[in-house]
């Protein structure tokens, strides 16, 4: 029997993304199943179908914007990473995300997304600079040259805006979406239960 098998469309750019990518790995295995990685561009998401992120980013209720920081503290802690607070946010990640499709390709996409969400988020470094991003990819044992030459290409640039409408297409309105049997849609890190659950029922 084939294992089941968890799409994961992420951004490194979001910090939630990033709670949930530090456990999906382990959830995969306990639940025996593989994962597809589908690296995407989360503001061309909220462009197309959540603009109004936009606005509650302007305009923050101070009430829960507060919670909001405790909340993604108490998680950072719970899942072992490091969460802080970027000099640059929202960060141009296109140049990020392309060069996950290619690590994908060179099969290092786990590996370079772990260590670009902590270059993002815990050591606070620009992403969309190609000197953090050379960096992060000889740490995973990419050659920069090629990533940089291969980010350019047009087969790279459509395969992140296919996955990009993909998810949008089927019903997805942020990072991280998750479906579980092409059809079972799963939103955000605290959902990663519920995924797991699902997981386990197509293999009993």
């Amino acid at each position: 029997m084939p294992k089941p098998v968890l799409e994961f469309f992420f951004d490194c750019s979001s910090p939630w993304t990033y709670l949930a990518f530090s456990r999906v790995e382990a959830l995969a295995e306990r639940a025996g199943a593989v994962i597809d990685w589908r690296p995407v561009l989360v503001g061309g998401i909220f462009n197309a179908v959540n603009d109004t992120v936009y606005e509650q980013r302007a305009n923050p209720n101070p009430v829960k914007a507060r919670y909001y920081v405790k909340d993604l503290q108490d998680w950072a802690r719970f899942c072992g990473v490091e969460i802080g607070q970027p000099p640059v946010f929202p960060v141009r990640a296109v140049d990020a995300m392309r060069a996950a499709v290619v690590a994908g390709d060179e099969g290092k996409l786990p590996a370079f997304a772990r260590a670009t969400f902590r270059t993002y988020w815990g050591e606070l470094k620009d992403i969309s600079q190609p000197d953090v991003l050379a960096a992060i990819c000889a740490e995973v044992g990419l050659d920069w040259n090629m990533v940089s030459r291969r980010m350019k290409d047009d087969d790279v640039k459509k395969r992140l805006r296919d996955n990009t409408e993909e998810v949008i297409a089927r019903g997805g309105f942020g990072s991280p979406t998750m479906f579980v049997d092409k059809t079972d849609m799963y939103f955000g890190n605290d959902r990663l239960p519920l995924v797991e659950a699902a997981l386990k029922a197509l293999v009993k």
